[in-house]
């Protein structure tokens, strides 16, 4: 990929206006998690000591567009403003009227823009809108990988009308990262594909399929490929209509199955966990987890491997009779010393979980985005912030 990136611009006295991912989960006024806030600091802390003046932008929940943000206060991004001044140690000014109007530079810190959601025009890529912002800087920075993936007035369409755009810190992070585990990888390649869905994650699959050496499956994706072999998988989540997908893959790539489940006759917490081969389930019921044999063996396979790409639970990771398996997955992947990503909400829960944040090589900010990319979709921010930099 060619794109201009911010490290390697001018910044000084110019207007910068940088759009964040700052969508962090809150409980009333709170913020529960403040890692998004987190990751966006470099790119903002970079811009400051280069000497611009910075604007930074995002969007917080799903408000309703032209619905004054006083109407619905729970979206407001004034409690993200408190996180980022506390982050940065500096005067963060919170600017709530920024559009059709100059806005003087904060030069004693940063201006934070209310939520880009409430403006009418923003989901729908409205291009006057897009200019509006785009008078606002010298320079846009798109560092919003979350939001790579939908094409906004925010993430699209400022990038086309800027003066000059480039990726920040952490979308061109994102992006080495990914290149380096799905354009030029050291290999064996392994990639670990898990979660309760397969429907969802067909593009994926499909697209994995054809750059990996071996393509590990879990929990509800495994089902699918367990009943595609015949063998009976009780009450256990799976979708029949994709077991030809199932067939088919399994005939062009190295797919290892489980040999032996952990299961319940209830989706319940406090449930035993019962191991049983493959071959022995009942019919009453369920898998949740991966057992020790497979384990065993994935924790073999995952030695082995030079790049190991993943997304997705191998089991009901939440309940702790069940977490064995994914727990076990994520210590493997930690210990190899090789390149590791990983992506998507349930796994860096996970992460998060199993405490091995620090021993992944890279750990994705982007859900949707993460798993567009791997699909192989063109992300209609990069692809513009490409477009931009070859004219």
């Amino acid at each position: 990929m060619n794109f201009q990136r911010m490290e390697d611009l001018d910044l000084n006295e110019k207007r910068v206006l940088i759009r964040e991912d700052l969508n962090v989960p809150m409980d009333g006024k709170k913020i529960i998690n403040d890692t998004r806030i987190r990751m966006a600091v470099p790119t903002i802390k970079l811009a400051l000591e280069k000497g611009a003046h910075v604007f930074v932008m995002s969007h917080l929940g799903r408000p309703k567009e032209g619905v004054s943000i006083h109407e619905q206060p729970s979206f407001s991004l004034a409690p993200v403003r408190d996180k980022l001044s506390e982050l940065l140690r500096c005067d963060v000014r919170f600017e709530t009227q920024y559009l059709n109007q100059a806005i003087e530079p904060n030069k004693s810190g940063i201006t934070l823009l209310e939520n880009a959601r409430v403006n009418i025009g923003e989901t729908s890529n409205d291009e006057t809108l897009a200019r509006n912002y785009a008078r606002l800087c010298d320079i846009f920075i798109m560092d919003a990988f979350g939001t790579a993936h939908r094409a906004q007035a925010s993430t699209h369409g400022v990038i086309k009308h800027s003066a000059k755009s480039c990726a920040g810190l952490l979308l061109s992070g994102e992006l080495d990262a990914l290149t380096r585990s799905l354009e030029n990888p050291d290999m064996p390649v392994l990639a670990i594909i898990g979660g309760a869905k397969i429907d969802g994650k067909l593009g994926i699959l499909e697209t994995l399929a054809a750059k990996v050496d071996q393509l590990m499956v879990g929990g509800g994706i495994a089902n699918t490929f367990l009943a595609a072999k015949g063998i009976n998988i009780g009450n256990s989540i799976y979708e029949p209509s994709l077991i030809p997908l199932a067939k088919k893959l399994m005939s062009e790539t190295n797919i290892p199955l489980p040999i032996d489940v952990a299961t319940a006759k209830n989706f319940n917490p406090s449930e035993p966990r019962v191991i049983k081969s493959v071959k022995d389930i009942a019919s009453d019921e369920m898998i949740l987890d991966i057992g020790p044999e497979t384990i065993k063996e994935r924790i073999g396979t995952i030695a082995k491997m030079k790049t190991i790409i993943w997304n997705g639970p191998v089991g009901v990771f939440e309940f702790k009779n069940f977490s064995v398996g994914t727990e076990a997955i994520a210590k493997a992947i930690a210990q190899n010393t090789g390149f590791s990503i990983a992506g998507g909400g349930e796994t860096i829960s996970a992460i998060d979980t199993f405490e091995v944040t620090k021993d992944i090589s890279y750990i994705s900010t982007g859900g949707g985005a993460f798993l567009e990319y791997l699909e192989g979709s063109k992300l209609p921010s990069i692809a513009m912030l490409e477009e931009r930099c070859l004219n």
